[in-house]
This record gives C-alpha cells, sequence and structure tokens, in this order.
C-alpha cells in the first residue's frame, strides 16, 4: 500500500507544480512572455547568422505561441490532477483496478513531458536558439522533463 500511496502522492505533486506554472504564466503574463517573445525573435543570434531566417518577428505569433503554452500546462495540470482523484478512489482495489486507474494521470504526464522536451528543448532551445537570450531555459526544462519522466515512469510501473 506504501508503493501506492507514494505513487499518488508524487503524481499529486507534480500535476500541483505544473498547474501552478501555469497559473503563474496567467497571473504574471508579462514576465514569461517577454521571454518568448525575445525566443522567438531570437533577438540575440547574432546578424548575418545562418539561422536569422528562423526568426518569428510578429508579436501576434508570440502570444498565440505562449497562449498555447499555458494551454498545454493547464491540460496537462488537470489531467495529472483527475488522474490523482481516480487513483485515490481506486488506492485500496485490486491491482488489476488500479492499474487501469492510471491512465489519465499518464496522459497529463506524457502531455507534460512532451511540452517540455518539444516545446522548450527542441522548438525554444534548438529551433529558436534559446539558451542565447535566457541560458537557464533549457536547465529549468530538463528540471520539468525529469520530475515528470520519474513520475511517469513509476506511476507506470505495475502494481501486484
Amino acid at each position: 500500500m506504501l508503493i501506492r500511496y507514494s505513487k499518488i502522492m508524487l503524481t499529486a505533486a507534480l500535476g500541483a507544480l505544473i498547474l501552478l506554472v501555469a497559473i503563474n504564466n496567467v497571473t504574471d503574463y508579462d514576465t514569461n512572455f517577454d521571454i518568448v517573445s525575445r525566443v522567438m525573435s531570437m533577438a540575440q543570434v547574432p546578424a548575418g547568422s545562418p539561422l536569422e531566417w528562423r526568426a518569428v518577428a510578429s508579436p501576434a505569433l508570440h502570444r498565440m505561441f505562449y497562449a498555447f503554452i499555458i494551454a498545454v500546462e493547464f491540460a496537462a495540470g488537470a489531467l495529472i490532477l483527475a488522474g490523482v482523484w481516480r487513483l485515490l478512489l481506486r488506492r485500496k482495489a485490486e491491482a488489476a483496478r488500479f492499474n487501469a486507474a492510471k491512465d489519465v494521470a499518464i496522459a497529463g504526464l506524457a502531455l507534460a513531458v512532451g511540452l517540455y522536451l518539444f516545446g522548450f528543448m527542441a522548438v525554444g532551445g534548438e529551433w529558436f536558439q534559446m539558451w542565447r537570450s535566457w541560458p537557464d531555459a533549457e536547465q529549468a526544462a530538463f528540471r520539468f522533463i525529469g520530475c515528470a519522466a520519474l513520475v511517469l515512469l513509476f506511476l507506470g510501473q505495475r502494481d501486484d
């Protein structure tokens, strides 16, 4: 039973973290929007770089991209916490029912890993060269990937 409670607790903690990030992005919109805008504009890429053509200068596209990030964060956090609720309801059930209840939380965790791995590391980090304008961004994204992936792996282990 300790393993089940550990899975529920760690999954809940990750869901709360992702949801808090989304809330912060809404309540302190301008701080991270400025970063998204600088990254997408590739403001720190030297003039004449062969990568300049990737830059997106449109503030409207910056806002759309940022809104997408926030929406995915809310969706991931909500799915994870809805999954936690399902796990709590089945915490004393037989293994097959508890394992079946993991699917919603797993979907949310996978969405979170996907957002930070693809959105921040691949698109932001490599495509837009985020590391030039916000050096710690990839480390921050990797922390989210690491935490979410570890919880995903732990939760995904079958319960007997």
